[in-house]
């Protein structure tokens, strides 16, 4: 049994896990796995399981798969039959009863919220939010909602990057955590709706907590301390080869939009 990490530009797919309408991160992993002649169970590499889904969007820095995997097959290989914007940089030796799943003991995302409001309500707001909560009001999950969280926050340039870190995560969490966060720091929710928020009373409508966009979230890792992972030179220069072609792109891109909305003199 062999474990790796995959990173992934989002932007483009319709989430993680395979489905049978949309390209998925997961639907390219497998294509490539067969294409490397890797034995198929039911649908799936024989013992695979993943840490977890990421939605539509949503992009990873650390994602990690898990299956029988050959002794040949390193992490440059799989990039030689994945597209560009999905890199295995890592693999680990992991024994017969790992699970990608079960076996993480935390799992980390970062969140680019650009230009947000105050930075010290908002550092108030992650206060409130970390801890153990029952976060019904932020997820569509009605089960497995009681988490325990860590939710911090730091300023860099224009973006408030918010990191949260927790076992385990219900849908769409992060991304509403980050709605409130922002809501809170841009004063367009007062510091005690949090408090609403986390307790008993469901909220819904107005009151509802909307997810913020998927675009600025990256799982950025997932913990296993039994795991050594190794990390595979070649393959990781190619990673950081094919996301800063794709940084300067999306740069150019912005410099675009930006003069694009420049205020003009009338004429």
């Amino acid at each position: 049994m062999r474990a790796f990490r995959l990173a992934y530009d989002g932007t483009d797919y319709r989430g993680f896990q395979r489905q049978p309408h949309g390209n998925t991160v997961e639907n390219e992993l497998f294509d490539a796995l067969r294409a490397l002649g890797v034995d198929f169970v039911e649908g799936s590499p024989a013992g695979y399981a993943a840490a977890g889904r990421t939605d539509a969007g949503v992009s990873a820095r650390a994602q990690t798969v898990a299956f029988e995997a050959p002794e040949w097959l390193a992490p440059r290989a799989l990039n030689g039959e994945l597209p560009a914007p999905v890199r295995v940089w890592a693999s680990a030796a992991v024994p017969g009863s790992f699970h990608a799943t079960h076996d993480a003991e935390a799992r980390a995302y970062r969140y680019f919220l650009h230009r947000a409001g105050d930075d010290e309500a908002a550092e108030t707001a992650a206060a409130t939010l970390s801890g153990r909560h029952d976060f019904h009001n932020f997820t569509p999950d009605a089960e497995g909602t009681v988490r325990e969280l860590s939710v911090s926050i730091r300023r860099e340039d224009a973006f408030l990057v918010v990191d949260c870190r927790a076992g385990g995560f219900s849908r769409e969490l992060v991304r509403r955590i980050v709605s409130a966060l922002a809501a809170v720091s841009t004063g367009e929710r007062s510091p005690e709706f949090l408090e609403r928020a986390l307790s008993s009373e469901p909220l819904s409508g107005p009151e509802g907590i909307a997810p913020a966009a998927p675009e600025p979230l990256v799982l950025v890792d997932v913990e296993y301390p039994a795991a050594e992972f190794a990390v595979d030179d070649r393959a990781l220069a190619s990673a950081r080869e094919v996301f800063e072609s794709r940084r300067r792109r999306r740069l150019a891109g912005a410099r675009v939009a930006a003069e694009l909305s420049a205020d003009r003199p009338r004429r």
